[in-house]
């Protein structure tokens, strides 16, 4: 009789479950993964509230994720058992134009691992061996569990082109939006001015570093963040992507400044004034995931000490207790929530 395994089966909010289920075996050229931590995300939490445009319920999550080898199938000779690894889970085709100019983050095929495959919020998983990134041995399991969730901002920073000097807006200080201020403070931006509605949000952007902190629903918001800026954001970074956010993205970015969404927008129609795009020469861009260059760039901003993890994750559970997790996740006390496995 095969091994049996938990995994976490997500149907709803309300329904979030542990199923036993044989044992993965590695495939060629794929690694075995025991479960280190994993990370639980607003993807997550929008997936199992049914409004995730991409992905469909039931689902089984979990592409935050660092582990440790367990084992390999043939043809896998970089990795040995005992290896920590941080799954790059973006599945890409690698044949299509966007994969072959090395923009395999928005392959045309694409499909993301623990959204639309089964992920590793497990007691263990398989992965392709050229998915995973090695944790460098100064790197704690906590702190590794980062890489993942600060790659989409260092993207999302790159997008926006040299930050030196610059003034930025990010508008939402969930854990996306406090690592966009992290990769925007190190990209070289001269202020800072993040949003939120929550008081505790506000007050730990202002720890992490950004020069002021506003509610977002502030009376003359746009008056507000200029004043703290010295004028109009060059760049504004919408990690809400709602029709309110983009509106306020609009008031606030300079003529001929940049919104990046790095947010990931509810299905259906979001209005935008056009007028007022046009008349600036606003550029609107959206930003998906990331590449291996923005993870070896987030493991090194990691590595120096540029992300206080006591500050980001605020909560950790264990894998039986994952409903708990997403609550906890959903709950706007916490940052960034945990998942841990056996080998944590």
């Amino acid at each position: 009789m095969s091994q049996q395994i938990r995994r976490v089966l997500v149907r709803s909010l309300d329904d979030i479950t542990i199923e036993q289920v044989p044992a993965p075996v590695p495939g060629s050229g794929e690694l075995l993964v025991r479960t280190a931590v994993v990370g639980v995300c607003g993807s997550d939490t929008h997936a199992a509230a049914g409004h995730h445009p991409f992905i469909e319920l039931p689902y089984r999550p979990g592409h935050e994720a660092v582990g440790v080898v367990a084992g390999a199938g043939e043809g896998v000779e970089e990795f040995a058992p005992g290896d920590r690894v941080i799954v790059e889970p973006n599945l890409y085709c690698g044949t299509c134009t966007q994969c072959r100019s090395g923009r395999y983050n928005i392959c045309q095929e694409l499909k993301v691992f623990g959204c639309q495959t089964p992920g590793a919020m497990a007691d263990l998983f398989t992965i392709a061996a050229d998915r995973v990134h090695r944790v460098p041995d100064s790197m704690s399991d906590i702190e590794a569990a980062l890489v993942e969730p600060l790659a989409t901002p260092v993207h999302a920073v790159a997008k926006a082109g040299d930050l030196t000097g610059r003034t930025v807006a990010v508008l939402g200080a969930g854990p996306i939006g406090l690592l966009t201020l992290v990769a925007a403070r190190h990209a070289g931006a001269a202020r800072i001015a993040v949003t939120d509605l929550l008081e505790a949000k506000r007050d730990r952007a202002l720890r992490l570093g950004a020069t002021a902190a506003l509610p977002a629903d502030a009376h003359d918001l746009a008056g507000k963040v200029h004043s703290a800026l010295g004028g109009p954001a060059d760049v504004v970074f919408d990690c809400v992507a709602r029709e309110q956010s983009m509106a306020q993205a609009v008031d606030l970015v300079a003529k001929g400044g940049h919104i990046v969404v790095v947010g990931v927008g509810a299905a259906g129609t979001t209005p935008i004034r056009l007028d007022l795009v046009q008349d600036r020469e606003i550029r609107i861009e959206g930003t998906l995931m990331y590449t291996a260059e923005d993870y070896r760039t987030a493991i090194r901003l990691i590595s120096s000490g540029a992300v206080d993890a006591g500050e980001i994750v605020t909560a950790t559970y264990d894998l039986a207790d994952a409903g708990q997790a997403f609550a906890s996740a959903l709950d706007p006390a916490h940052a960034k929530v945990l998942v841990t496995g056996a080998d944590a």
